[in-house]
């Protein structure tokens, strides 16, 4: 039968004449005939013409050189200097998996989207150096071609942090190594404080750091959205699926010490595909693990801190996500537009949104809410929220809350900053996460100092030595003082 079908369809007469045809017309019926047998021909034939049964367009590829888990703007930024430092275009293949394509429950997107270098360790002042050059320039980093400019809308009106008699030594210390990375920071006293921000009531402020440049607030979604065009651009792919398991091989070695020590490598990871029980396999040199607040949890698939306590194989990575709200209200007679983003010595923030007198703001729990949803808690604003910033701006006194959403923090337990490069024992498995809520502002310099340590082996701009893995086994805690 298959025979004949071919002899038929390889006959010329059959495309030209058919029945009751004499001067090589064709009737309409009879064309159809013929199509449908040439289809039917194609689809047999090897090589020809196949149109499957089952839709495999969702899945991600069967192999690839780097997996990226987690699409939010760490995993982006990774993704992006792999692609814009690898020696030979197209030399490296990048899959970025991502559970939630609308970004509804992004850590990126519910953010407040602020950016300083008012910290007291050098390596986070550097990162968010390279960042605001970063986001200054992002046309320059980001553009794609027939594609529209990028603007992020940033606020240039910086970081105002207020310490009180207790907290002076420490700010003048902080303020001192901030200078010497370059950072342009001010020191304000009381008196300074109010002849700038008449606004403010001072009581109980002894000094002030304030800003003035690269420091303030921009648009999160837009910076998410435009590494994601651009890496698409570079020909990185993406899949939205979750990631459920690692498949290691082991090799057993021992120390100089003597204690015998498993070294393992991630050589294929399963993608389970959204809305369903099937999951595709895929082959990989390299897992970046930026899974946000969830990154000790893919961790945990890896085996990571699965061994005997105390010990190497035993530490785990001490990153849980922690909710925290957001809270956006209307206050007519709030600080005017040259208002910069606020920080109280209660721990309370607040900044402008827009140019209608409208205010985000919130402050860290001290007990910890319930993260396994993102409802919000109002009262929380009443009794935790409000009083501080009344009391430190008055004119909020008759503010009216209009709506307010919660997100999550990967918190760092730890040390509460962020951890980069490889684990050293599952070897090809690299950090990008823990960063407890300054992870936006970072990304930039962090994406490109994990795609240093991949395709070089070492940091070569800012040396992260300091945020490894290796930390939480050896119990050297980043000192951070300012944890925003």
């Amino acid at each position: 039968m298959l025979r004949r079908a071919l002899r038929l369809g390889g006959g010329r007469g059959l495309v030209t004449r058919g029945p009751g045809s004499r001067g090589g017309g064709s009737t309409p019926d009879w064309d159809g005939k013929v199509s449908e047998i040439k289809k039917k021909i194609q689809s047999i034939l090897p090589g020809g013409a196949w149109n499957p049964l089952y839709d495999t367009s969702h899945l991600p590829p069967e192999h690839s050189d780097v997996v990226i888990v987690g699409g939010g703007v760490l995993g982006l930024s990774v993704a992006y200097w792999l692609k814009k430092l690898e020696k030979r275009r197209g030399a490296i293949r990048v899959l970025v998996v991502e559970r939630d394509h609308t970004y509804s429950q992004a850590s990126t997107v519910l953010s407040i989207g602020g950016i300083h270098q008012q910290f007291s360790v050098p390596e986070n002042i550097q990162l968010s150096l390279f960042s605001a050059s970063f986001l200054r320039n992002i046309n320059e980093y980001l553009a794609v071609v027939d594609a529209p400019p990028l603007d992020l809308q940033f606020n240039p009106l910086g970081y105002l942090l207020l310490a009180s008699e207790k907290g002076a030594a420490t700010m003048e210390s902080n303020v001192r190594v901030q200078r010497q990375e370059g950072a342009k920071v001010c020191l304000m006293s009381p008196e300074q404080l109010r002849n700038k921000f008449p606004w403010i009531n001072t009581e109980g402020v002894a000094l002030a750091s304030y800003g003035m440049e690269n420091e303030g607030w921009f648009d999160p979604w837009c910076l998410l959205q435009g590494l994601r065009r651009k890496v698409q651009s570079m020909g990185v792919l993406f899949c939205q699926g979750e990631v459920t398991r690692f498949v290691s091989s082991s090799n057993h070695m021992k120390t100089t010490s003597g204690t015998e020590v498993t070294l393992k490598r991630i050589y294929e990871v399963h993608v389970k595909m959204d809305h369903s029980l099937e999951y595709q396999p895929v082959e990989c040199a390299i897992v970046i693990n930026a899974a946000g607040a969830w990154s000790g949890q893919v961790a945990e698939l890896a085996g990571i801190g699965k061994g005997p306590p105390g010990t190497l194989q035993g530490t785990r990575l001490p990153v849980e996500p922690r909710k925290r709200y957001v809270y956006l209200w209307h206050c007519p007679q709030g600080p005017g537009l040259e208002a910069p983003l606020v920080t109280d010595i209660s721990g309370a923030y607040f900044r402008r949104e827009g140019l209608g007198n409208n205010y985000l703001g919130g402050l860290s729990p001290e007990e910890e809410p319930d993260p396994g949803n993102l409802e919000v808690d109002y009262g929380f604003f009443q009794d935790k929220v409000w009083p501080p910033l009344a009391q430190r701006v008055p004119a909020f006194e008759t503010l009216k809350v209009r709506s307010a959403w919660a997100g999550y923090n990967d918190y760092n337990t730890f040390d509460q900053n962020g951890v980069v490069g490889p684990h050293p024992l599952v070897v090809n498995m690299y950090f990008a996460a823990g960063f407890s809520g300054h992870g936006l502002q970072q990304a930039p310099g962090v994406g490109r100092a994990v795609a240093e340590m991949v395709l070089e082996g070492h940091f070569q701009t800012i040396d992260l030595s300091p945020f490894l893995f290796s930390r939480f086994y050896l119990g050297e805690k980043i000192q951070e003082q300012v944890i925003i």
